[in-house]
């Protein structure tokens, strides 16, 4: 009989050890390959399926066993493998992991024990060639060149990455951040952790491998043989954490990972990326040359353990190593767990005999995959423990319990992944057949729950880290690529590439259909887009040439619309109703289509402003025959219409009368065009305004609205001189529409055109104005409130309101002039520079004093109600006698005629009745007494005297204050010199 042979097959990563073992085993009639990773036992078990049948290939692991009763080979990790099972092939793949102070124990024990009845094979790398000939003599070493170049190409942007390119990482941290960057910059990416099940990192590859995404993200699990196609590996740190503390990455360690890089003949590249500093030039020689420093020492932990007692099983795990080369490396969980339940009482009391402590190893090796750094897991291995002493058996509702606790899919990707994590600790525990009653049941229920979260994982790492769309067009528009993009734009303006919705054209510019806000992917997006966008531009530049008026509009901020989409800006032109047109920067437009755009825009233009503005210009013209004309005319042009400021003392009453026979007023407040406070054409003259001064057109009152609060939301956030220049008249508290500040001053102009009129009361409900805003307003209109003293019951009838308040328009400026001493008997104070002139035959000019006692004019009021009809006054009675020096006026009906009065009762120095004024001599009237030289503005502009009492009895409110109108610069009369108060007087005695 021959001796089985041992061989070892050392050598860098890509020289075809593992795909040489696998043809070895299955030459044979039965075989046993461990690995490192439940995921590479997992791949090569799926390849062992393909070619031998499901029937006679068998997968354990730590958390999975699929053992068909005919199995003859067998994929198993390194602590799993059956190793009282006789078969003809044994191999371990990477076995220079022996040095690994944590896992490195189990790998020495298979080195120094596990054996093929034929044949054993150990695969790795070359490093651990002196200790291996020093532990196994009698090995064959066989060593294998790498079958492709691998060669450092330095430092490369995360963005600058080539494709069919692996990033590594050493945290889930890292690898979440590097994913999301390359998903932003490059489509996505597939994640490969240590963390994840088979079915979900076969998952990920697949993404990969299907070159649904060309990048992959990765921690060194990809370092221990998974083989994928991958050209460039780039080192995102090179600090791992090795369960105890930090540390920076051997260079062996390096070459493994990097070794990922080229397959078969292909050669392959390494270098940095990321925040990754660059490799030190030492470590590059090394791994391009792949020369490094041998081991010098393996892991062992004493594999005859003593199972008499606790204390005893302590002592047998610390033995010390027997022979040179060996080193105790960290102590394992197992090792842990036994020496934290080794303190409790109640453990070592059920542990008594060999079989008890043995039961209590197995209970104590239970994998901690979550590794959640507390007591926790030593716990478990405790319940387990007593379950088993004191029932025989684990109960099978807490087992399905706890594994039903983790399968909810519900979460993110950390929730699930601890959920993965959990879910394998029970699925290692439902693998022991001995341990459960009901073992088939539970280890279903834990695949059915493993799968679940795996799918569930894989989804959301996929929703998370891979843009198909991005990714899908980035291999597409690759220059190397042959093939024709397939775009389109449809109706509603989407541009369609390959089928994916990259972007909406809105007018002839593009947006790009993507979150990321990164440069890189948006050169992408356009790239793409251009070729829908070729021939989709000349035909809506067509489009809008042939559009009508109503498919275009205003913006605010003076942007010209189409169908809803900016396509142009106006500028300030040479007037303020000649704007220009600007169209917007499009890269899809050249010049010749610009011009054509912009003609359309621009007669687009011309056509609201001879519309809307058509009042304006036509005033312009019927003045060209009138040369007093042109100047408001050109005005009115040069301000769209209305020029604020009134026009009372600029321009003469004739010249006014002729600017409202062609559509214009010169009114109290503005001269005007009346057209130009039309909605649309107040909204026009307001974006012109806004236009000239380079800042948004302000929000305007909704149409119809005569009156707005001078302090609401509104009009704050009007600028300086927007109210005046657009038609609204500041009338303090509120502003008013300039047309109805306009009638509302002509109507309480002319009720106070000979003296102080009432107040209607319909004012305020008029335009909704507050009783103690009267006053205001009208200040800010030119009138003011003068309050009167109470009035007898019996003066004029039924008694009036207690307080009546008076007002009077501003006379105009007047020139100084001496008057000279006056008559005897004249009546009523003058006013400093009045001249009265000689008294025109006919002329009725009232009392020449105040006819009642009034309180001093008050500086502001209420506002009042321009034009409003005035209540009907009480009857006054009989009239008092005249008072000396008083000319009443035209005669009424009913009155005593003038020649009655005695003709002693006349004043000196005052006109017999039916004298005329020109038959007085001339050295009776004092110098300088010019009544003639009084401003004409002073008069009414209506023919006649003043209305007869009768009819201003009718102007008093009723239920309210009397509101009578005064000039400002006018002094109400002293008390004591009313006529109407002294007869009152006397008809009380």
């Amino acid at each position: 009989m021959f001796e089985a042979r041992v061989r070892a097959i050392l050598g860098p990563t890509n020289t075809g050890k593992t795909h040489l073992a696998m043809e070895r085993m299955l030459s044979h009639s039965s075989g046993i390959i461990g690995f490192p990773l439940r995921l590479l036992a997992r791949e090569n078990y799926d390849r062992m399926v393909a070619a031998k049948g499901e029937r006679n290939v068998a997968l354990i692991t730590g958390e999975e066993k699929i053992v068909p009763p005919d199995a003859k080979w067998f994929a198993c990790t390194v602590e799993a493998m059956p190793l009282d099972r006789r078969v003809e092939f044994v191999a371990v793949d990477e076995i220079q992991l022996c040095a690994d102070p944590d896992r490195g124990h189990v790998f020495t024990d298979r080195l120094m024990n596990a054996r093929g009845m034929v044949e054993t094979m150990f695969m790795g790398a070359e490093t651990i060639r002196p200790l291996l000939q020093r532990l196994v003599p009698q090995v064959e070493i066989d060593t294998r060149p790498r079958l492709s170049q691998l060669t450092h190409s330095g430092f490369t942007k995360l963005g600058r990455l080539p494709p069919r390119s692996a990033v590594v990482a050493f945290s889930a941290g890292e690898v979440y951040a590097i994913a999301e960057a390359i998903r932003t910059r490059r489509g996505g990416c597939a994640v490969v952790m240590g963390r994840l099940s088979p079915r979900t990192r076969n998952a990920q590859v697949a993404l990969y491998q299907n070159r649904e995404v060309d990048f992959l993200v990765a921690t060194d699990a990809i370092g221990m043989g998974l083989n994928m196609d991958v050209d460039h590996v780039a080192f995102a740190s090179l600090v791992k954490f090795d369960g105890h503390a930090p540390r920076l990455l051997q260079p062996q360690e390096a070459a493994q990972i990097a070794g990922r890089a080229g397959r078969g003949m292909r050669d392959g590249t390494f270098g940095t990326t990321g925040d990754c500093k660059p490799l030190p030039e030492d470590m590059v020689e090394k791994i391009e040359n792949h020369q490094f420093e041998t081991l010098k020492t393996v892991a062992w932990r004493n594999p005859e353990l003593d199972f008499t007692s606790i204390d005893a099983l302590l002592d047998s795990l610390a033995a010390p190593p027997p022979a040179p080369g060996l080193a105790k490396g960290h102590d394992a969980t197992d090792h842990i767990v036994l020496n934290a339940l080794s303190r409790e009482q109640d453990i070592r009391r059920m542990a008594q005999g060999r079989s008890r402590v043995g039961l209590l190893w197995d209970a104590c090796s239970v994998p901690d995959f979550r590794k959640l750094a507390d007591d926790s897991h030593t716990r478990l291995c405790g319940t387990i423990y007593k379950h088993l002493v004191e029932d025989g058996a684990l109960p099978a509702d807490w087992v399905l319990s706890q594994i039903a606790a983790t399968s909810s899919t519900e979460g993110d990707i950390d929730t699930l992944m601890a959920r993965l994590s959990a879910i394998r600790t029970w699925s290692y525990v439902a693998a022991r057949g001995d341990w459960l009653r009901n073992a088939i049941e539970c280890q279903g229920q834990a695949r059915i729950a493993e799968d679940a979260l795996s799918d569930a994982l894989h989804e959301r790492l996929t929703q998370r880290f891979v843009d198909r769309r991005a990714a899908h067009l980035i291999r597409r528009l690759d220059p190397g690529s042959e093939e024709e993009l397939l775009s389109a734009v449809t109706r509603q303006g989407e541009v369609i590439v390959e089928g994916h919705n990259v972007g909406k054209v809105a007018g002839f510019l593009f947006h790009p259909d993507t979150t990321a806000e990164d440069e890189e992917t948006r050169k992408l997006v356009l790239r793409a887009a251009r070729r829908a966008l070729r021939e989709e531009m000349p035909r809506r530049v067509a489009s809008l040439e042939l559009a009508k008026a109503e498919a275009f509009s205003l913006t605010q901020d003076h942007k010209i619309a189409w169908d809803g989409a900016e396509v142009a800006r106006l500028r300030p032109g040479s007037e303020a109703a000649k704007p220009q047109v600007e169209v917007l920067p499009s890269e899809f437009l050249d010049g010749a289509q610009r011009e054509r755009v912009r003609v359309r825009l621009a007669a687009y233009i011309d056509g609201i402003l001879t519309k809307d503005l058509a009042s304006i210009a036509a005033v312009e013209a019927k003045a060209e025959s009138d040369n007093t004309l042109r100047g408001p005319a050109f005005e009115l042009r040069e301000t769209l219409g209305l020029k604020p400021g009134g026009t009372k003392q600029a321009i003469a009453q004739e010249v006014s009368a002729k600017l409202k026979a062609i559509g214009a007023r010169a009114g109290r407040y503005a001269l005007y065009v009346p057209e130009a406070l039309k909605p649309r054409a107040m909204g026009l003259r307001a974006l012109l305004w806004s236009l000239s001064r380079n800042i948004p057109t302000p929000e305007l009152p909704a149409p119809g609205l005569v009156t707005i609060p001078s302090d609401g939301v509104l009009a704050l956030t009007w600028p300086q001189g927007f109210a005046e220049a657009i038609g609204w008249v500041n009338a303090g508290p509120i502003l008013m529409r300039l047309d109805v500040a306009e009638r509302a001053g002509g109507e309480l102009a002319y009720a106070t055109r000979r003296g102080p009129a009432p107040l209607p009361t319909e004012v305020l409900a008029r335009y909704g104005i507050k009783p103690e805003q009267v006053g205001i307003v009208l200040a800010g209109l030119g009138f003011r409130l003068i309050e009167a003293e109470t009035l007898p019951d019996d003066m004029y009838g039924p008694a009036l309101p207690a307080r009546v308040a008076w007002a009077r328009p501003p006379r105009p400026e007047r020139p100084q002039h001496h008057r000279g001493p006056r008559r005897d008997g004249e009546g009523g104070p003058r006013r400093d520079g009045e001249q009265r002139g000689p008294r025109r035959e006919g002329e009725n000019r009232g009392p020449r004093g105040p006819r009642r006692d009034q309180a001093a004019p008050a500086e502001g009021g209420a506002p009042a109600e321009a034009g409003a009809e005035q209540a009907p006054r009480p009857d006054r009675g009989p009239r008092p006698p005249r008072r000396d020096g008083e000319n009443r006026g035209p005669r009424r009906e009913g009155d005593r005629p003038r020649g009655d009065r005695p003709q002693g009762d006349r004043p000196q120095g005052e006109r017999p009745h039916g004298e005329r004024r020109g038959d007085r001599p001339q050295g009776e009237r004092p110098q300088g007494d010019r009544r003639g030289d009084r401003p004409q503005g002073d008069r009414p502009r209506f023919q006649g005297d003043r209305p007869r009492r009768d009819d201003r009895d009718k102007r008093g409110g009723a239920g309210g204050p009397e509101t009578r109108v005064y000039h400002q610069d006018k002094p109400a009369a002293a008390a004591e010199d009313n006529p109407f108060a002294k007869l009152a007087a006397l008809k009380l005695k």
